[in-house]
C-alpha cells in the first residue's frame, strides 16, 4: 500500500511539473472546469488568443474588478484576505479574496471547491507559477481559462458570446460588463444584470482609470 502511494505520488509530481513548464509557453489543452462545462452544458465555446491580441480595456476591466494589485503582490494579497475575511464576518456579500493568481492556479491546474485539500494545492501552485511564469503569462492563462457562462470560456469566446465582436474591439463599457460577471458566470449575465451587477459594473469602470498594465 505505502509502495502504491509514493509511486501515485511521484506521477502526480512529475505531471504537475510538465504541466508547469508547459504552461511557461503554451495554454492548457483542456482543464477540469472545461471538461466539467463539456458534461454539464454539452458545449465548449472558447478561443484561445495571445496576451497581445487581447484588448487593453479587457484586462483592465478584469483586474480592476477581481485584483486591482495583480502586478504588485506576489500571487497572494494578505490586504485584500484581511478584507474579505472582515466584510464576512460583518454579514456583507461573500467574498473570497483570491488574487488572479490564484485563481489562475486554480483554473489550469486544479478543479472547483472549497475543500483545505484543494486550497492547499491552490496556494503550492500559486507560488510556483508566480516563480516561473511572469505576470503577463498568469494574466494571459487566467483570461484565456476563465468560465464566463455556461460552457463559455476565456475573453475571447464570452466578447463573441455577449457582443459578437472580439475582446480587442470591446468598449471600456463592454469590457466591464464581462468583468462584473466573474464571480459567479453561471449566475450573473451580463444580457440582463441584476440592480447589483449594473452598481458594480459602474464601480468598475471608474476603477478603470486607475489599473496600470505593468
Amino acid at each position: 500500500m505505502w509502495k502504491f502511494i509514493k509511486k501515485l505520488f511521484y506521477t502526480i509530481a512529475i505531471i504537475s511539473i510538465f504541466s508547469i513548464i508547459w504552461g511557461r509557453f503554451f495554454n492548457p489543452i483542456i482543464t477540469i472546469t472545461q471538461i466539467e462545462g463539456l458534461v454539464k452544458y454539452q458545449k465548449l465555446d472558447r478561443d484561445y488568443i495571445s496576451f497581445d491580441e487581447m484588448g487593453r480595456n479587457v484586462k483592465k476591466a478584469v483586474i480592476a474588478s477581481e485584483d486591482q494589485n495583480f502586478y504588485r503582490h506576489n500571487g497572494f494579497d494578505f490586504q485584500a484576505i484581511q478584507k474579505a475575511f472582515a466584510d464576512n464576518q460583518k454579514g456583507k456579500k461573500l467574498k473570497g479574496g483570491s488574487t488572479i493568481s490564484q485563481q489562475t492556479a486554480k483554473n489550469v491546474f486544479l478543479w472547483n471547491g472549497r475543500s483545505y485539500v484543494r486550497k492547499g494545492l491552490e496556494a503550492i501552485f500559486t507560488f510556483i507559477i508566480e516563480k516561473v511564469w511572469n505576470k503577463d503569462i498568469i494574466l494571459e492563462r487566467y483570461l484565456n481559462s476563465i468560465e464566463m457562462g455556461q460552457g463559455v470560456f476565456g475573453v475571447e469566446a464570452a466578447s463573441h458570446y455577449y457582443f459578437g465582436k472580439s475582446s480587442a474591439d470591446l468598449t471600456k463599457s463592454e469590457a466591464a460588463w464581462i468583468a462584473v460577471c466573474l464571480p459567479n458566470p453561471k449566475k450573473y449575465d451580463p444580457k440582463n444584470p441584476s440592480s447589483y451587477l449594473s452598481r458594480k459594473h459602474s464601480w468598475v469602470m471608474r476603477q478603470m482609470n486607475y489599473v496600470n498594465l505593468e
